[in-house]
């Protein structure tokens, strides 16, 4: 199959006005001017899609799809006092909610051109939901106590669900990890735990850390709202903290977490020089989530520092529970705009950045890079078009630009992943989406109830 568009961005080389990409199985073969590969390749099926972008599938570095039934559930509230709120929602809902939570999440991912998730989940609803969708996923298994005696149980479900994980279905598109969840709810035993396991088995990790200033006190001044709040909140709970007198990022460091070869930090929005030298030189990288970070109050990552210092970092959506909706335009776009409102102009901070963050730096971080977040011969075909067509998009003078400050995620047309076509112009492959619709608005009843 051919596929051509106005413009497509390899990622990892200039755009192409009037290009083509050539798809056989699962695999891209060539990717070149449309006119040439016409004649080259005269008997190949060619779907143009006209005055669109055709590129890479976006890769989600972070994300929590079967918390999408609480999209805009708890809004307008700083971080901790939104996340007490949330943990007392969850228990409404039971096991066959968060399965099809998680499928709404699925399907609004595919629906926004987003062909790789980097997912947290405790249910395990979320690999479930990719793999029934045909996303291309890493999903990590969450696990969390502040109490010893429940550390080796914690670590003994989270094997039994990694190992179910890992089979659901097709291994180039489903990965199991597993992740400690944060500083606060993770006793310093369990860090060592999942760092031994990680280490010894080649487990992917990823954990919330230094994501915001309620953590950040608690961990280095053993007290904040979060840590009064959480012992209010959760009586049975006894966190037994005591300070530690420095940063989440060094605390980390204390407890092996960051010689696992393959971590993945997520928020990092309170660090100083000192903490963003300790991620490069362990070589962590870094998910930065813009619109929750923005929204939550949470603080502002330092971009620049994070570049300049050579960190593997990609963009994140986080979760509808926190960020309402998993549109990675919007995170493009607000990210940009937040950085060029705090440090001003930095020559990283630009639209065509902004773009490979969401694309190959993403499955850089992932450790992907060989498959999947740029358009080149013999990687996966993981592709999405997306319409520039509207009357707010044209004249189209720099495809970048149009994708970062005028699209979203309702112009996305075309979204394929391993060479099979999973959504387009409203239609789903692999997923009932009015049976999903429908028990979206029976959570929504039982949530608010």
């Amino acid at each position: 199959m051919l596929l051509a568009a106005r413009y497509v961005l390899p990622i990892a080389a200039p755009h192409i006005v009037d290009g083509a990409v050539l798809i056989r199985g699962d695999h891209i073969v060539e990717v070149g001017e449309s006119e040439k590969m016409r004649k080259v390749y005269p008997d190949e099926e060619v779907r143009d899609f006209g005055l669109a972008v055709l590129m890479p599938g976006f890769v989600d570095l972070h994300t929590h799809l079967e918390f999408s039934a609480m999209r805009g559930l708890v809004d307008d509230l700083p971080y901790s006092q939104w996340k007490l709120q949330l943990l007392e929602k969850e228990e409404r809902l039971d096991a066959q909610d968060w399965n099809d939570a998680a499928l709404l999440g699925a399907a609004e991912a595919l629906e926004s051109g987003i062909t790789t998730v980097a997912d947290i989940s405790d249910s395990g609803a979320s690999a479930h939901a990719l793999a029934s969708a045909g996303v291309r996923a890493l999903v990590y298994r969450e696990v969390s106590t502040m109490d010893p005696r429940e550390i080796d149980d914690v670590m003994a479900r989270a094997t039994e669900d990694i190992q179910e994980w890992n089979e659901l279905g097709d291994p180039s598109r489903l990965t199991a990890g597993i992740a400690p969840h944060g500083t606060y709810s993770t006793h310093p035993t369990l860090y060592r735990k999942v760092a031994e396991k990680a280490i010894a088995e080649g487990l992917p990790v990823s954990t919330h850390l230094a994501t915001s200033r309620d953590e950040y006190d608690f961990v280095r001044y053993g007290s904040s709202r979060l840590a009064v709040d959480y012992r209010q909140t959760f009586s049975g709970v006894d966190v037994g903290w005591l300070p530690t007198g420095v940063s989440p990022v060094r605390y980390v460091e204390q407890l092996g977490l960051y010689e696992v070869p393959e971590l993945l930090a997520v928020h990092c929005t309170q660090v100083d020089d000192s903490d963003i030298e300790t991620l490069a030189e362990h070589n962590v990288a870094v998910a930065t989530c813009p619109r929750c970070n923005a929204k939550l109050g949470m603080g502002v990552a330092p971009i620049a520092a994070f570049l300049h210092r050579g960190i593997r970092l990609g963009i994140g959506t986080d979760s509808p529970a926190s960020n309402n909706t998993l549109d990675m335009f919007d995170e493009m776009r607000i990210g940009l705009l937040i950085q060029r409102a705090v440090v001003g102009y930095e020559p990283h901070l630009v639209a065509r950045h902004y773009v490979k963050m969401a694309t190959l730096d993403a499955a850089r971080a992932l450790g992907m890079e060989d498959r999947v977040g740029s358009l080149e011969p013999g990687k996966q075909a993981d592709i999405i078009a997306v319409d520039i067509s509207h009357s707010h998009q044209i004249p189209t003078l720099y495809p970048y630009s149009t994708l970062v400050h005028t699209a979203n995620q309702e112009n996305v047309v075309f979204t394929m992943v391993a060479g099979q076509v999973l959504y387009e112009s409203g239609r789903w492959s692999l997923l009932d989406i009015d049976r999903i619709q429908a028990r979206a608005e029976e959570m929504r009843v039982k949530l608010r109830a």
